[in-house]
């Protein structure tokens, strides 16, 4: 049942220009002005952080939009002091607009002793009083599971698509699609599919964390564009690789498609220095000074998708609709018109 009362948006730190986005194009939606409500929320000299909203929210449907990106604890504990002072300020509703969920890398044990800190920062997320998740590619599934609320996971691809068929207009025939691992077929199939193109994977061997020993490429790449899609770029240093490999195999170009522009360390360097020629960010993280000068780096807007969602969530009605390219192509119709 649609809400009585206006959405409401809050922003942290992580992302005010995203949240800023959102706030505009719900504007545009709605063909009323939609804005961020005016909130103080800053660090104490020993980094506690301190909120005080500055507007009536009693029984009104809020959304917080905050990234839990680098520096993550900070941004996690913004999101959930946020929360808190939302519930204590009898708040309707409360909803955590999260388009980068960190900590989803760990959402299993992978050896003994260690922990499964997706599933903590869940149990979080819901003492604070936040009462649905609206999230983007989350780096594994089952995350949703983690929590005891309604998760809405949306996914980059259908943006992806538009972006590359838009920019491959005139040689879509010779573009393939990459999966960097073998965990990341589904994620690249859905976007082959999107854009009708074949799909090929570059399987890699770890010998220990952060270091690959061997690729292989799966499938025939000679002469063709590669697209390498994937969730999270860190320190880039697979990536590099990867399109490395794919180059020595015969492929024409390589281009890359990445959700979360982590970018730690020497990410920047590696790409500028790279055989690739294009790497596409969304900006769920907040894109560095570094990256925007970048000139093999672009970034697409993630703030139409997000600005229906909550719409949606608002009114009651489908958030499953946006992944249907009819739906989200005119959200997008501006920027590949």
């Amino acid at each position: 049942m649609p809400s009585l009362h206006e959405p409401k948006l809050i922003s942290g730190n992580a992302n005010l220009k995203l949240s800023s986005a959102v706030a505009k194009r719900m504007s545009i939606h709605r063909g009323t002005p939609v804005k961020l409500v005016s909130a103080r929320v800053e660090r104490f000299n020993d980094q506690e952080i301190f909120v005080e909203i500055h507007e009536n929210v009693r029984g009104e449907d809020m959304f917080i939009i905050q990234s839990t990106s680098r520096p993550a604890n900070d941004n996690l504990m913004e999101l959930l002091i946020i929360a808190d002072t939302l519930r204590r300020s009898s708040a309707g509703r409360i909803t955590a607009v999260i388009p980068y969920f960190g900590y989803a890398r760990q959402d299993r044990r992978s050896k003994a002793r260690t922990p499964i800190s997706a599933k903590l920062v869940a149990n979080m997320v819901a003492q604070s009083g936040i009462e649905r998740v609206l999230t983007m590619d989350l780096h594994a599934a089952q995350i949703q599971g983690f929590f005891d609320m309604p998760v809405d996971n949306l996914y980059a691809s259908p943006i992806f698509a538009l972006d590359v068929k838009h920019h491959f207009r005139d040689c879509m025939d010779e573009v393939m699609v990459i999966s960097p691992d073998v965990g990341g077929v589904a994620r690249a199939r859905e976007l082959a599919k999107r854009i009708d193109a074949p799909l090929a994977i570059v399987d890699k061997r770890r010998e220990k964390a952060g270091e690959v020993a061997e690729m292989t490429v799966i499938g025939d790449v000679t002469g063709k564009r590669c697209i390498i899609v994937d969730d999270i770029c860190d320190t880039a240093g697979t990536l590099v690789k990867a399109a490395e490999v794919l180059i020595d195999k015969g492929a024409a170009e390589v281009h890359a498609y990445i959700t979360h522009g982590v970018m730690s360390g020497p990410a920047v360097e590696r790409i500028s220095n790279s055989v690739m020629k294009t790497l596409v960010l969304s900006d769920t993280i907040a894109p560095t000074p570094e990256v925007l000068a970048a000139p093999n780096i672009r970034i697409v807007p993630t703030a139409p998708i997000f600005a229906q969602a909550i719409l949606n969530i608002w009114g009651g009605t489908s958030v499953s609709s946006l992944f249907d390219h009819e739906t989200l192509e005119p959200l997008y119709e501006t920027a590949y018109s």
